[in-house]
C-alpha cells in the first residue's frame, strides 16, 4: 500500500468520534500494519510542565521507555530540536537509547500544536536504512492531522 492511498484512511479516523487515544492507537495500527518497514510506531508526548516524553498509544514490542528525559535517545532529542531526526543505522548513533536488538533504524517526526513541539511520532524499523524522504513528508502530513485533534 502507498502513503498516497495511506492518507485517505488516515484523515477517516482523524475524522471519527472515537476518543483521541483510540484514534492515534488506530493511525499505528494503519501504519504498522500496511509499511512493512515500520516495525513499531508510537507516539510520545510532553509530559504536563515536565522536560521530559510520556510514551502515548503505540503498536509494536512492548517497551520499558514509558518516560524519555527531553535530550536523551532520538524521541528527546527532537524534543529539543524541534526537527525531524532520520537514524539510518542506530548503532551509529552514541545517544540512542535500544528499545530491542531486533531495531536496525528510526525514525521521529515531531508534532506541533500553535507552533509549540508537544509530541512525535516514533518509528523503529528492523531494516536497515529503510527511511526515505517520502517518509518524511507522509509522517509530517500523519503528525499534521494528528495536531488538529489535540
Amino acid at each position: 500500500m502507498t502513503f498516497t492511498s495511506l492518507k485517505p484512511q488516515i484523515e477517516t479516523i482523524i475524522s471519527s468520534e472515537k476518543p483521541v487515544n483510540e484514534r492515534l492507537k488506530n493511525i499505528c495500527e494503519l501504519l504498522e500494519a500496511h509499511i512493512p518497514h515500520y516495525n513499531w510506531v508510537g507516539f510520545y508526548f510532553k509530559n504536563g510542565d515536565k522536560n521530559e516524553l510520556k510514551l502515548g498509544p503505540y503498536v509494536g514490542e512492548p517497551t520499558d521507555h514509558i518516560i524519555i528525559p527531553f535530550g536523551k535517545g532520538i524521541c528527546g532529542q527532537v524534543a529539543v530540536s524541534n526537527k525531524n531526526f532520520v537514524v539510518p543505522d542506530v548503532s551509529a548513533q552514541d545517544n540512542y537509547i535500544a528499545c530491542s536488538i531486533t531495531v536496525k533504524a528510526e525514525i521521529v517526526i515531531p508534532i506541533f500544536v500553535n507552533g509549540e513541539n508537544i509530541g512525535q511520532i516514533d518509528i523503529d524499523s528492523n531494516t536497515p536504512d529503510p527511511f526515505s524522504e517520502e517518509d518524511e513528508r507522509f509522517l509530517e502530513f500523519v503528525c499534521e492531522k494528528v495536531a488538529s485533534i489535540l
